[in-house]
């Protein structure tokens, strides 16, 4: 499951960075650091930056200021040639799991691997197979998304995320979508997933879970990103 990582190695490495949006800086004197195997929180206001954060970290946002590094590319000098082979060292959860409707969970999981280059058909059968394993979806490869519970597609994206062994997991409100039991179980497979070497950083609004998994929490707030040491608990509801 995991890349080849010490626990010292820094996998999101940011000095003073900026990044704006049409022509809008969202976010301002950046310093954050995560390394191989953290666990962390992302939380904010609707609006804050979360998502923006999460975007420059894939390549879908340049950096407009200060430095910036991200699974070994310079994200000031990311030429659009290199957004692909970025991507393959992170994966990437979303709330709404954006699974492809009208082909079945392997098919989803091929498409992935023939987009980042694989092409030998046993090895793309056994990684689909291992990283179903992985979610605990064993024998649900011939199942289409429509006919899975939120939590079974949430896992599919999971296992997607999963199969380039990537350095980072950035998922982006992956319990937004879930009632609060399948929510615990999403968050436990993330929680093991960093155990595993694999870093997470979590974007999420959903504090009664998270209460129930004290980490590191990160606060996007006055068009910052700030360490916050309060508890979860503490923080309003509105956040």
């Amino acid at each position: 499951m995991a890349p080849s990582t010490t626990s010292e190695e820094q996998i999101i490495e940011l000095h003073d960075a900026e990044i704006r949006q049409r022509n809008n800086t969202v976010l301002r004197h950046i310093d954050l650091r995560v390394s191989a195997g953290e666990f962390v929180y992302l939380i904010g206001r609707t609006g804050s930056g979360k998502s923006s954060l999460l975007k420059a970290l894939y390549g879908d946002l340049p950096l407009s200021g200060g430095s910036g590094i991200c699974c070994g590319f310079d994200l000031r000098d990311l030429k659009t040639r290199q957004i692909p082979m970025l991507r393959r060292k992170l994966g990437i959860v979303f709330q709404d799991f954006e699974l492809l409707t009208d082909r079945n969970v392997t098919d989803n999981l091929r498409f992935v691997l023939e987009s980042t280059g694989w092409s030998d058909r046993k090895a793309m059968a056994s990684r689909i197979e291992g990283v179903l394993e992985l979610v605990q979806l064993d024998g649900r490869g011939k199942s289409m998304p429509h006919e899975m519970s939120g939590g079974e597609q949430q896992r599919v994206a999971i296992a997607r995320a999963l199969l380039n062994t990537p350095h980072l997991i950035l998922a982006d409100e992956p319990t937004g979508n879930l009632d609060p039991r399948t929510s615990l179980e999403i968050l436990n497979l993330l929680l093991a997933i960093s155990k595993s070497g694999t870093a997470v950083l979590m974007a999420s609004h959903d504090y009664a879970t998270m209460q129930k998994f004290s980490s590191r929490v990160l606060l996007c707030e006055d068009g910052t990103i700030r360490e916050t040491t309060g508890h979860l608990e503490s923080l309003p509801t509105s956040v």
